[in-house]
This record gives structure tokens, C-alpha cells and sequence, in this order.
């Protein structure tokens, strides 16, 4: 897939102030810092598509980008740890959880996980949430240029080994890094071969 055009079209609250569309769309979520905005900027060839901070929690709203003319692109807040008050971060869980609830356009999420860490609960909390929904799902592991692949691959099985305690069907995964844009085409290609199949469906 080439990007030919990325722009930013709104930011909201709620699911149903969202871009009335029958577009698919993909959102991108995972915990404070772990890398969405350089990912999401990496994959649209665009330097500042969205916003990136060192400070965690700086998205807070939900943030649709259209591609192409073709599907949205959409931001979400961070979930876990973030340096703000308890308030905002119930607040982003329920704006979260509505959004997730009541966008029947949404074709995936992809579940940001940075690949330097153990299996963490916030992210293994996510993806029970996601699951019981009934939430179609990619995991991405990202920064993996800030350690040895056998490092990657070893934190990438002990996610894969958590999962299986609960889950009988394991998540697809792909890995990432914005600074050598590894990951960035395969990406792409997931979302262009779901486009497809997501059309197929709606002319049947």
C-alpha cells in the first residue's frame, strides 16, 4: 500500500460523535510511551501526523486521520500508566470502552506492546477486554531496535506462553520499529488485505 494522503479530520469524546462513515477503520492503542504516535507517523509517512511527547498521556481524545480517502486511521489515549489524575484516566476508560462498544466500522485494533518488557497486566487486562467484546485484534511489538532480536523473540514467547493459559486461539502479532521502519510494510499489508475483505463483505 502507498500512502498518498494522510490528514487529520476530527477529534472527539464519544463514538457516536465520530465521522458518520461506512469506511473501515483501525485503531491504534497501547500504554503510555510505548510508541504510537512514531509508529503511526512512520507508517503515514509523515513526520507529525500525531502528535509525539516523552510526556505520557499526551493524546486524550479520539483522533481520526483518513487515508487515502480509503479507511481512518484512529488514535486513542493511552491505557496504564500515565502522569494524570485518576479522574482523566476513568474518563479516557470509559471513552475507550464506548468507542470500542459502538463503532461497528472498526476492522482491528492494533495492541502496541513494547517489546523490551515482560508480559504486562495492563496489556494482558486490554486484550481480555478486546476478546470479550468480541474485538478483532493485531498485537505490535515495537522498539525492537533497542535490543538484540533473541531478546525480542524471548519477550514475544513469554506473552504468547500468558496467553495461552487463557486464550484457545492466539492473537496474530507483527513487530516494529520506527527508526528502521521495520514492520511498516507488513503492516500496511494486513490493513489493504482487510480493506479488501471488508468491502467483499458489505457487497454480499
Amino acid at each position: 500500500m502507498v500512502i498518498k494522503e494522510a490528514k487529520f479530520i476530527t477529534s472527539n469524546t464519544r463514538a457516536d460523535l465520530c465521522p458518520q462513515t461506512d469506511l473501515p477503520e483501525y485503531a491504534f492503542i497501547g500504554r503510555s510511551n510505548v510508541g504510537k504516535s512514531s509508529l503511526i507517523n512512520t507508517l503515514t509517512n509523515r513526520l507529525k501526523l500525531a502528535k509525539t511527547s516523552s510526556f505520557p498521556g499526551k493524546t486524550q481524545l479520539i483522533n481520526h486521520f483518513l487515508i487515502n480517502n480509503e479507511w481512518f486511521l484512529v488514535d486513542l489515549p493511552g491505557y496504564g500508566w500515565a502522569k494524570v489524575s485518576k479522574e482523566s484516566r476513568e474518563s479516557w476508560r470509559k471513552m475507550i470502552n464506548h468507542y470500542l462498544k459502538n463503532r461497528p466500522n472498526l476492522a482491528c485494533v492494533f495492541v502496541l506492546i513494547d517489546s523490551r518488557l515482560p508480559p504486562q497486566k495492563p496489556d494482558l487486562e486490554f486484550m481480555e477486554l478486546l476478546g470479550n467484546m468480541g474485538v478483532p485484534f493485531v498485537l505490535i511489538f515495537t522498539k525492537i531496535d533497542k535490543q538484540s532480536g533473541t531478546k525480542t523473540d524471548a519477550n514475544i514467547a513469554a506473552y504468547m506462553k500468558t496467553l495461552q493459559e487463557t486464550w484457545e486461539e492466539l492473537p496474530m502479532y507483527m513487530k516494529s520499529s520506527s527508526s528502521t521502519k521495520a514492520g511498516r510494510e507488513e503492516i500496511l499489508q494486513f490493513i489493504s488485505e482487510v480493506n479488501q475483505r471488508y468491502h467483499e463483505a458489505r457487497q454480499a
